[in-house]
């Protein structure tokens, strides 16, 4: 794979037939890698054949403002959320209609997570909002719904392949991680247990600057608007025997290179789809500095439950262009998990862990390392905001701020 991938060409690249739709803000497979659904700015959501480029169908009025996010349920069913505040259920065999609408959030919806063993699905927006539909019991009104986390300066929030983590990163440069997550309990202040904050590097309290204004310094876990929690608030955790606290909460800030005296932002969060590290691209809190880093989990519970504890070792990082200031580039694993797409300005950069593309375990160094670069990609005449690799073919999607959607495969 590593040699098909290194001989894609700039040139090998197939522009699909977007139009003026806006900016391509995220762009997601069906789990069979039949079809290439597009994200959009204008509220649409296209829907193409990847592997004969053709146009499927448009969704011209999907949402009410900008697309944000598309996850994929099954081969049929896929899931849309917008800044209008909704998320949307959509089935491939009929796509003329909505298969409902679910209301719950008050603010911009970001991103979707899906759990396949509950069917329940799981979203978060900059309400700070994370909540819970069970799709089990979905109609034509939407589906049941709770409200299970919630915390400030929410960017986005991820479920490990198994569903055992959730990790949620924020503007202030915080990483929470629930451990062995139970999403039929809700979060509410005081229910569950912090595993302490730390901190990977010795720097000071992080402040830093979001792309819509100033960030706040502090914690993002807060009891009220005057102050973060203390254990004193804290309500003794369930655990099962043997075992650690259902949904213990870690607060840690992630080691970032050039940022140890200021602060950054989180913005975009991937997980190695074997489940092994975690992927993030983070901002300096003046915007003039951009990096791709790659943090290992570190495995073992802590000795007991309110010891300190580290889930996360840098292990792998690389700066970006940094062009495109203020928006949030949505960088992704190979299938396979040995490969990054990463949006580098007007293109992609293809990375590694060395230059053979080994397994992220058989390349772990003592001490953080640069990622290496297997091939850059440029083809779009603007930033690159969304990139993903295809989950069945050797073909990586691109599509930029003005709307242009790239496919790259190998010409054999």
């Amino acid at each position: 794979m590593t040699g098909l991938y290194s001989s894609i060409q700039p040139a090998d690249s197939v522009y699909l037939s977007t139009r003026t739709h806006g900016a391509v803000f995220n762009l997601e497979y069906s789990p069979d890698g039949s079809v290439l659904t597009v994200a959009c700015e204008q509220t649409e959501v296209l829907l193409f054949d990847p592997i004969s480029s053709k146009h499927i169908k448009t969704l011209s009025e999907a949402h009410e403002d900008c697309v944000n996010n598309i996850r994929f349920l099954d081969n049929r069913l896929f899931a849309t959320c917008s800044d209008d505040t909704t998320i949307a259920l959509w089935d491939l065999r009929k796509l003329n209609t909505k298969v409902c609408t679910l209301h719950g959030h008050t603010s911009w919806v970001k991103n979707i997570e899906y759990d396949t063993n509950t069917r329940l699905l799981v979203t978060s927006g900059f309400d700070g909002n994370v909540i819970i539909w069970d799709t089990n019991r979905c109609t034509e009104e939407g589906c049941p719904h709770k409200k299970f986390f919630h915390t400030r300066f929410l960017m986005r929030m991820r479920l490990t392949p198994d569903c055992s983590k959730m990790l949620i990163s924020t503007s202030s440069g915080y990483l929470l991680i629930l451990h062995d997550l139970d999403l039929t309990k809700s979060l509410e202040v005081g229910s569950y247990p912090i595993l302490r904050a730390r901190r990977t590097t010795s720097s000071s309290d992080t402040t830093a600057t979001s792309s819509s204004g100033p960030r706040t310094v502090g914690s993002p876990c807060h009891q009220n608007d005057s102050g973060p929690l203390s254990e004193k608030h804290l309500s003794r955790p369930s655990q099962r025997e043997g075992g650690s606290p259902r949904n213990s909460l870690e607060v840690l800030t992630p080691e970032v290179p050039g940022e140890r005296d200021r602060g950054n932002c989180i913005t975009s969060l991937q997980l190695h789809p074997k489940g092994w590290a975690t992927l993030l691209r983070c901002s300096s809190n003046t915007d003039d500095q951009e990096w791709t880093c790659v943090y290992e989990f570190q495995e073992g519970a802590p000795v007991r439950p309110v010891s300190p504890r580290c889930s996360l070792r840098l292990t792998h990082c690389i700066e970006e262009a940094n062009v495109g200031r203020g928006y949030i580039k949505e960088l992704c694993f190979s299938p396979d998990g040995r490969m990054i797409s990463s949006p580098h300005g007007y293109g992609i950069r293809l990375l590694g862990f060395d230059t053979q593309c080994s397994e992220l375990v058989d390349c772990l160094p003592k001490e953080a390392g640069p990622l290496q670069e297997i091939r850059s990609l440029y083809s779009h005449n603007d930033v690159v905001l969304t990139t993903k690799f295809s989950p069945t073919h050797c073909q990586i999607a691109s599509g930029c701020l003005s709307g242009r959607v790239s496919l790259y495969q190998p010409k054999f």
